[in-house]
């Protein structure tokens, strides 16, 4: 709930480092360092000798960027993440200055195919001098984060939801035996095309034997429901994902009884497990299902021109919230285990039963 509500944007991670930070000075057992572009790296102070596996999430959220000041109550600020055009003009917004005060504004034009990024000018409700400066950050107007009906409605659960379950699964682990490998990466500027995640693959932030489980919040669709558990993402968009690790978590939770979880492709979006496959890891993706993604309401009926183009706080459940972070525990203890069955044994036993038939 604390993390769902903190405004952040590529770039502009300062506010979730933070709190991060502070997190992990209330722990015992975990170390945290920054690598050399700022994503976060949180290790276990206790020793283990066997490959690392990190869960990764991404800090950022797609948000407004403070460009200038045009007078006391015009910005013009950039739009770091994406969102359909038809979402802007119009649209309410809440700019926060150093000091987390917010100043409400409204979205008074859109300049769509400006470079790098999409640029507006808001006109604020009240005017203010010299208090909003470059690089602030703004956002959709939302209320807090509320939960209804077992559902988790919150400016931003892509990705801060992530890392909250990041999180939350590691002080986990943490106090379970022959686990001190598993670590959690937190990267920067996911948004704008993941480029925290390549620069951490690019530079080996973290050990090229490390095992990686990234954690997204992805688009819902009616075959991948919300509240029909966490999900085994196998694939996104652009990639599939490392097929040995993806095969190992699947036949982990198959093993499971009664455990509620879906094992689905995702094609939504592209995901940082793509940047980290194509740079040698042994990556896969875990996501909760979700919905008004980047905060966009019913983008179907707004792209068929049927439905008006409003923004809406995201939405996941809370139960398949619940249910990542014990998936997440499940996989990190039982992945260097023998399992008793493999495909590739069932593939042996399949050809030994009918080779008769190829002679």
């Amino acid at each position: 709930m604390e993390l769902t509500a903190i405004p952040t944007a590529a770039g502009q991670e300062a506010r979730v480092i933070e709190w991060v930070e502070q997190w992990v000075k209330k722990q015992s057992g975990i170390a945290l360092k920054r690598d050399k572009f700022g994503n976060l790296i949180l290790t276990q102070t206790r020793k283990s000798s066997k490959k690392p596996v990190f869960i990764t999430a991404h800090l950022d959220h797609p948000a407004f960027v403070v460009r200038k000041q045009i007078d006391d109550q015009h910005l013009e600020m950039e739009f770091r993440g994406g969102v359909n055009d038809a979402y802007f003009v119009g649209a309410k917004v809440e700019v926060f200055d150093n000091d987390d005060n917010g100043y409400i504004g409204t979205i008074q034009s859109l300049e769509a195919k400006a470079k790098p990024f999409k640029r507006v000018v808001v006109k604020l409700k009240k005017g203010v001098a010299g208090i909003l400066l470059k690089d602030d950050i703004a956002r959709w107007k939302f209320n807090s984060p509320v939960v209804k009906n077992g559902l988790l409605h919150a400016p931003a659960c892509d990705d801060l939801a992530g890392v909250a379950a990041a999180l939350c699964a590691l002080d986990t682990i943490k106090k379970l035996s022959a686990l001190g490998h598993v670590g959690v990466l937190l990267t920067r500027a996911e948004e704008i095309g993941f480029v925290g995640a390549i620069a951490a693959a690019k530079n080996k932030s973290v050990p090229k034997t490390s095992r990686l489980l990234c954690l997204e919040t992805s688009r819902s669709f009616p075959e991948s429901p919300i509240g029909g558990g966490p999900i085994l993402r196998v694939g996104d968009k652009t990639s599939v994902f490392g097929p040995d690790i993806t095969n190992a978590a699947s036949e982990i939770m198959n093993a499971q009884k009664n455990f509620m979880w879906q094992r689905k492709l995702m094609p939504g979006g592209t995901c940082e497990s793509t940047a980290f496959c194509e740079y040698g890891y042994l990556s896969t993706c875990l996501c909760l299902a979700l919905g008004n993604y980047h905060n966009m309401k019913d983008i179907d009926g707004v792209l068929q021109k049927n439905k008006p183009a409003k923004v809406a706080p995201e939405v996941i459940s809370v139960n398949d919230f619940h249910g990542l972070v014990d998936m997440l525990k499940i996989i990190c203890r039982d992945l260097d285990k023998p399992r008793k069955s493999s495909l590739r044994k069932g593939l042996e036993t399949r050809l030994k039963m009918y080779r008769k038939i190829l002679s």
